[in-house]
């Protein structure tokens, strides 16, 4: 079983947009897949951190689930040292929605982020 997830802007699922920034998603989906790479279960869940008046930081809240791999179009440089110190693979996005994401992942053709984005300073 793979556990991994991903930033989005609302609560549709596997079509949801994906959010422009890691920790200022309103939501996070968390899907597992099986052995064959298929979606046996999804899990939208709210970003409870800081940034949306709860308490930690977004990395804090994403590593509850245990994921084994984050896929994001960007992050900062902070967060994205915190997923590799945790050996969470952080994947660069490239689609619009979880299934055409996930889908990428399932068919080895995502890239690691290995940069986080100099803007995505704390406000």
């Amino acid at each position: 079983m793979v556990r991994i997830v991903v930033p989005v802007v609302d609560k549709t699922g596997l079509d949801a947009q994906l959010s422009e920034h890691f920790g200022r998603a309103p939501y996070f989906i968390v899907i597992e897949l099986d052995k064959n790479r298929s979606v046996v279960s999804q899990k939208t869940v709210p970003n409870t951190s800081e940034h949306f008046g709860g308490t930690g930081r977004p990395p804090d809240r994403i590593l509850q689930f245990k994921p084994d791999a984050l896929i994001t179009y960007g992050m900062g440089p902070r967060a994205l040292n915190i997923f590799q110190g945790a050996n969470v693979a952080v994947l660069q996005a490239n689609a619009n929605t979880v299934r055409d994401v996930v889908s990428a992942y399932s068919n080895d053709e995502l890239e690691e982020l290995t940069e986080g984005c100099h803007h995505a300073q704390h406000r």
